[in-house]
């Protein structure tokens, strides 16, 4: 067992001052159901952990007139159980509920299901199988091997890891904010902001620099909500990665689409905005022929390797079935 620093701050305040004094390194635990696997593997070495999960400022959920405010300790069950986000926002419920098995939602929270590490198979595979996120600079073993779950969109030479989660793409077709404080205060990261790509440096998965820490997600208020679905497809219906989802949110009026948001999950390096696909979309009847196009124009982009080119067809398919799911939902 490698020896690290516990800290059990009691309040933002605190819990902020002991990631500065923690230093570079120290890892936020909330629900742990993923840092404690990652530090038994030796994968994640932390000289620190500072302790958040019994903060109750983190974990309140809020719903305005304006905005949907979730604390980030706010465990994934009880964001999913909320009566105003399964009735007018059911693709963030729908997010939730596809993520993960019922005694994983009930511990883990939604701001630390934003910052879970972006991975494949070979992350977690040991020495022998070199992974430029586990040991910097070491190779990707992905780039030769098995690449069936691996990414279509944002990928580079240095890696072709999957972002898995679901909850942060449906918050990114709503323009969700991440609020955070650290050392020099506090500050507002748009979602689409959050994640990055590997580029050269696929160690690096995220915006916040050391000693932040995600205080709440806000979600603005919007039509679409309720005409929204989050479609995942996967190898069981029990807890797996997404082998293809999308979250599309539609507003419909006499069957021309209005407002539209599409994101994508499962096949890229992060949580995928499909901008373009939108923007065909709306002002476009409601049809069949439009919603396949529409999966067409978010996968253009994609690039295949040895064993995953099944899953453009499958990823445009995943789009259009949520287009229509949602103009149902957006004309009852």
């Amino acid at each position: 067992m490698r020896p690290f620093a516990y800290y059990a701050p009691d309040s933002v305040g605190s819990a902020v001052a002991a990631l500065r004094d923690a230093g570079p390194g120290a890892k936020v635990l909330a629900g742990g159901t993923t840092l404690y696997d990652l530090m038994k593997l030796g994968i994640e070495t932390p000289p620190a952990v500072v302790d958040v999960h019994r903060l109750p400022e983190l974990a309140a959920i809020e719903h305005g007139e304006r905005e949907l405010v979730f604390g980030a300790g706010a465990r994934m069950a009880d964001v999913a159980e909320h009566p105003a986000v399964r009735a007018e926002y059911p693709a963030l419920a729908e997010s939730l509920w596809r993520a993960a098995s019922q005694q994983l939602r009930n511990m883990a929270t939604v701001g630390g299901n934003l910052l879970q590490r972006t991975r494949c198979g070979y992350f977690r595979g040991g020495p022998e199988f070199p992974c430029n996120k586990r040991e910097p600079g070491s190779g990707c073993a992905a780039r030769e091997g098995h690449d069936r779950t691996h990414a279509l969109l944002g990928t580079s030479a240095a890696c072709i890891a999957t972002y898995p989660g679901d909850w942060a793409v449906a918050l990114l077709a709503f323009d969700a904010v991440v609020d955070v404080a650290g050392p020099d205060g506090e500050r507002t990261v748009p979602l689409a902001e959050l994640h990055v790509e590997p580029g050269d440096d696929p160690a690096r998965e995220h915006t916040l620099g050391d000693g932040e820490l995600i205080l709440r997600i806000r979600v603005p208020v919007t039509a679409a909500g309720r005409g929204s679905t989050y479609l995942k497809i996967r190898d069981r219906e029990s807890y797996a990665f997404a082998l293809a989802s999308a979250a599309v949110a539609l507003t419909v009026e006499d069957g021309v689409v209005g407002d539209c948001r599409i994101a994508l999950g499962g096949v890229a390096t992060r949580p995928w905005r499909a901008g373009e696909a939108e923007r065909v979309l709306r002002g476009a009847p409601l049809t069949v022929e439009n919603a396949r196009r529409a999966g067409e124009i978010a996968f253009a982009g994609a690039r295949p390797g040895t064993h995953n080119g099944f899953r453009v067809e499958l990823g445009i398919r995943t789009v259009a079935d949520a287009v229509r799911t949602a103009g149902e939902r957006a004309t009852r």
